[in-house]
């Protein structure tokens, strides 16, 4: 899937610097369409345990049906764990990985 708005390696160091809070005009245009995409396929953090553990999930976008787990991919950082996320979300609707980490 892509979208008019161009990869900007320089949003993407924004975002991993502050994946939470507020964010520059130029970071929030490209954070919406990557938020907002369609729930097939999309990913997404389930906590496994309170404020300590999120795993990689992704949705069936089909009502009632389980989520696909991803239990090789648990997080214990926050921030990391946003991170990632954001990188599979991108090279989703760019079709190119993020050349950083």
């Amino acid at each position: 899937m892509t979208h008019p708005i161009k990869p900007d390696p320089a949003l993407a160091a924004e975002f991993k610097a502050r994946p939470l809070g507020h964010h520059s005009p130029g970071l929030q245009r490209p954070l919406r369409p990557l938020r907002g995409e369609p729930t097939a396929g999309k990913y997404a953090l389930l906590r496994t345990k309170p404020e300590r553990e999120w795993m990689l999930v992704q949705f069936t976008g089909i009502k009632g049906e389980k989520l696909i787990l991803h239990p090789d991919t648990i997080f214990t950082d926050w921030n990391a764990a946003e991170w990632a996320v954001f990188k599979l979300r991108w090279r989703r609707h760019f079709g190119q990985d993020l050349a950083m980490d």
